[in-house]
């Protein structure tokens, strides 16, 4: 795989499976847009980490569309060009309908839309709009294993990655003819920082039980399916919801 002279815009770039993504294109020749929201210490890092180049930071807050049209034409002004988009930023907060005020319930409706699937679809909307005109590009999406068993403690999680999913497949038959490709990574548990103290915790083990090969999925495992993803060659996969699960969940 060979992305030499590509630009690749990663969010949530900043650690865990984006910054896996991130270094994963860097490391096969592509320029990579660092997108971060508030930690820039932690994007700095990511940055370190990162082969070739030249890399760039850049800030926003994807569930702003304003900020979210700005990226990607600040993104055109550094780099001239746009060839991969990876939609990875996203939130996950608990709400359980029994325990949450109706306060709390819409506040985190609002927001886990706003930024996990409302966000990633005015990317991939200005996002398009440059890869026309270029004769084409790829669109990567990260949903989650939850859009499809569900998410009971955060029903607002698992509706936006099903609504991701639904987002990616309608938009890759609206966008194919003009050679832009649309693909969906769904992972299910991953070694990362957020999700280190509940793998680490008395849940830990029976997390890991949940797939036959008796652990969770590591950041550069699901780095190197959106690297395929992304890559020459797979365009006939368009459409496509790729589990990286580890067959902890199955589905017909």
């Amino acid at each position: 795989m060979n992305f030499k002279d590509r630009v690749v815009l990663v969010t949530g770039a900043s650690r865990g499976i984006g910054r896996a993504i991130a270094q994963a294109f860097a490391q096969h020749g592509a320029k990579v847009a660092v997108h971060y929201h508030r930690d820039i210490g932690m994007a700095e890092k990511t940055m370190n980490v990162l082969p070739g180049g030249p890399h760039q930071l850049f800030c926003c807050d994807v569930s702003d569309p304003n900020e979210g049209q700005s990226l990607i034409e600040d993104i055109l002004k550094k780099f001239g060009r746009l060839d991969v988009l990876v939609n990875n930023a996203g939130i996950f907060k608990a709400h359980p309908i029994q325990k949450v005020s109706y306060e709390q319930w819409l506040e985190d409706w609002q927001r886990t839309l706003a930024t996990n699937l409302v966000g990633p679809a005015n990317l991939i909307y200005w996002a398009s709009q440059h890869m026309i005109k270029q004769g084409g590009g790829r669109i990567v999406n990260i949903s989650s294993r939850g859009a499809f068993r569900g998410e009971p403690e955060a029903p607002a999680y698992g509706a936006s990655k099903s609504g991701l999913n639904a987002l990616s497949q309608s938009l890759a038959q609206a966008l194919a003819p003009h050679n832009i490709f649309i693909t969906v990574v769904a992972p299910g548990f991953v070694e990362t920082e957020m999700a280190r103290e509940l793998l680490s915790g008395p849940d830990g083990e029976k997390i890991k039980r949940q797939s036959p090969l008796g652990r969770v999925a590591r950041p550069e495992e699901v780095a190197r399916t959106v690297l395929f993803l992304a890559s020459e060659g797979s365009d006939y996969l368009t459409g496509a919801i790729v589990d990286v699960n580890g067959a902890s969940y199955l589905r017909s």
